[in-house]
């Protein structure tokens, strides 16, 4: 069994049972998680494979995934920002597949702005 399927395997037992679901597109659920197992190897940590991680624990606590977006996200929207875990409904297609805004605040992501040359 390769690591994508043991951790595909490991992440839906432990959120299915919480009510949140992989999305149906089964190609794209095991993308993200060689994402998730990329963010692992590289920072040390499984940070949120949509978002850039500045490789700061601390910093970037808030998208370790599942992040802290993905409950409200899948509220409002019936998916998390990048469509890994999505409602039952999403998923049978009863409530709108519609792309998730940003819900991380611009200063938590700061570190990859542009800087002010005008300073």
């Amino acid at each position: 069994m390769s690591d994508i399927d043991e951790m595909y395997e490991r992440l839906k037992r432990a959120n299915e049972a919480k009510g949140y679901y992989f999305n149906k597109n089964d190609q794209l659920v095991r993308e993200l998680i060689a994402g998730l197992l990329t963010n692992k190897e590289r920072y040390g940590y499984m940070s949120c494979p949509c978002r850039l991680a500045s490789g700061d624990r601390e910093n970037d606590k808030d998208i370790l995934c599942p992040c802290d977006y993905r409950e409200a996200d899948i509220k409002e929207y019936g998916s998390c920002y990048c469509n890994l875990y999505v409602s039952k409904e999403w998923n049978e297609g009863t409530i709108p597949n519609v792309p998730v805004p940003e819900r991380r605040p611009v200063e938590k992501a700061g570190w990859m702005t542009w800087p002010d040359l005008d300073a």
